[in-house]
């Protein structure tokens, strides 16, 4: 068998060695040395690794579509894909410039351009709450020049600065999630969010926890992915216990005629400078019996 697997094409040789290492290939694929255990472990986690990558790539795909078959971000925080958006450019930065494997980081750059995008478009499709200003494309440039210019400074910004940001990502984590969190929890519904997505990143988050621990050692990185496993794994037990739900349910559940403080609140700027004009319905024509003294109804009977 040996024979076999020490004599394969040259483009098979090139892709193993770049993949698992020169020393792994040779122990594992052309001496099938199955009890390796440190080059398993190794290969392993950059499989996991590579098909991390290449889910990162499309994992947020569906929650793009999601928003655009709807023509709505009904359900998705602002804030929180703001700040996961920039956790993910901060270790994208860091694990770039401190030479890490590109296996061991590549999702965070394919997700940060997949949530930027999202953002743009909870932007474009505002809710309810975002209504207040008319001023779309003025807000989407300037979140696009935002995102450009932390972009660059975080490319050009030293080492040391960076570690301290990558240490960052963990309040930032934090922050990035709770909002989302909360806004289900209030309204009773995950909205527009993609499931996914969600299940996505916590098999990713768990896959990561293995390959961080294997190739790079960073405690701050594993600190961070496990941090990004609890909150997402709360997204997902949100996503589980809303599941049919429909946040539209509670205004049905509304009384008619029934105004809230804060309804009147948001009100309170469009009614500025109208006139209310209450028109008086017309009596009827038709007279109506009125009751005698005694409380009988009277009527004439015609022979």
């Amino acid at each position: 068998m040996t024979s076999i697997t020490r004599n394969l094409p040259w483009f098979i040789v090139d892709v193993g060695t770049a993949v698992i290492g020169e020393k792994c290939y040779s122990s594992l694929v052309e001496d099938l040395n199955v009890g390796d255990v440190e080059c398993l472990k190794y290969s392993l986690s950059k499989g996991l690794g590579l098909g991390i990558v290449v889910g990162g790539s499309i994992m947020k795909v569906p929650q793009l579509l999601l928003i655009l078959s709807a023509q709505s971000a009904r359900g998705l925080s602002f804030s929180a894909h703001a700040l996961e958006t920039l956790s993910y450019a901060i270790t994208t930065a860091y694990s770039y410039r401190n030479k890490f494997p590109f296996s061991t980081y590549g999702e965070n750059l394919f997700l940060m351009i997949q949530n930027t995008l999202i953002t743009l478009l909870i932007i474009y499709f505002p809710s309810t709450t975002l209504r207040k200003t008319q001023d779309s494309t003025g807000k989407l440039i300037l979140t696009s020049l935002s995102a450009a210019a932390s972009g660059a400074a975080l490319y050009l910004m030293p080492t040391e600065t960076l570690a301290f940001l990558q240490l960052g990502t963990l309040p930032l984590s934090l922050f990035s999630k709770v909002p989302q969190i909360a806004q289900n929890a209030r309204a009773k519904s995950t909205g527009q969010l993609s499931a996914f997505a969600v299940i996505s990143q916590i098999v990713g988050c768990l896959a990561r926890l293995f390959t961080t621990a294997t190739e790079v050692g960073d405690p701050i990185v594993s600190a961070g992915f496990a941090l990004a496993l609890l909150l997402n794994s709360v997204l997902g037990m949100q996503m589980w216990m809303y599941w049919g739900k429909d946040g539209k349910d509670t205004y049905s559940k509304t009384s008619i005629g029934v105004v809230s403080e804060k309804e009147k609140e948001d009100w309170a700027p469009e009614r500025r400078g109208r006139v209310d004009v209450v028109v008086t319905p017309k009596s009827s024509s038709v007279p109506r019996h009125t009751a005698s003294p005694s409380g009988r109804k009277w009527s004439r009977k015609i022979d």
